[in-house]
């Protein structure tokens, strides 16, 4: 069949706001006006600055954090790390490619993922994690009661399981790939339906065995709650 010329076209992907802060932050570096060892500025004034929500600020610095281009300070803030600028030209460039198409790719981390932070989560939590589980299930379950969007409070509930782990690494790995997956589930809609019902009885599932200290049983509960979204055509 003869190639018609519009075969040529190409999806146009809209950049997002987080991929655009850490675009600019790669520019300041690479020209040298950000050195190691500079202080960026709060996050609310960062947030000025952008013209954006802070939360897009958050998951910027937080990327970039696990990179270790950015280190932030309890006492200090957040200031440049030390690494050159060809390795650092080359993680952010990871990130940004992190950030791109390969949803499927990103389903099957977060399942890895998850898997682990039930399991660490059964073995290792206190009573101040089941908690905090239970909280984020309670306001999970009134968002669904409600008719509301359930996908953030979704996300808030398996975070929890994730610092129950007590494995920071699990828990930063979670939110980098979590915001892709958040959005992308809220714009096509992948949480419609019953799903959020069906979600409520194998969350209150995990949290059980969670509770009971049954790691096997966790982690196998929580790849049931994940499977579905495997393999899917996104």
């Amino acid at each position: 069949m003869e190639q018609s010329v519009f075969d040529t076209f190409r999806k146009i992907e809209v950049e997002k706001p987080v991929d655009k802060i850490i675009k600019q932050l790669k520019a300041l570096i690479s020209s040298g006006q950000l050195n190691p060892g500079d202080k960026l500025p709060s996050e609310r004034k960062l947030s000025e600055l952008f013209g954006i929500g802070r939360t897009y600020v958050r998951d910027a610095i937080r990327k970039l954090e696990f990179y270790g281009i950015l280190k932030t300070h309890p006492q200090s803030g957040t200031i440049v790390a030390g690494f050159g600028i060809d390795a650092l030209e080359g993680l952010i460039t990871d990130v940004l490619e992190l950030e791109g198409n390969d949803m499927n790719s990103l389903v099957e981390t977060r399942v890895i993922l998850e898997k682990s932070t039930a399991r660490f989560a059964a073995l290792r939590r206190d009573e101040k994690d089941i908690v905090s589980i239970s909280k984020a299930l309670s306001e999970y379950e009134e968002a669904v009661k409600l008719g509301q969007d359930t996908v953030e409070h979704d996300l808030m509930f398996h975070l929890k399981i994730a610092e129950a782990s007590k494995n920071s690494v699990l828990k930063s790995l979670m939110l980098i790939v979590a915001p892709d997956i958040i959005t992308f589930f809220k714009e096509n809609d992948v949480c419609a339906g019953d799903k959020p019902n069906q979600a409520l009885e194998e969350h209150y599932k995990i949290l059980e065995h969670i509770s009971n200290r049954e790691p096997e049983l966790a982690e196998e509960a929580m790849y049931n709650h994940l499977k579905g979204i495997l393999n899917k055509e996104f």
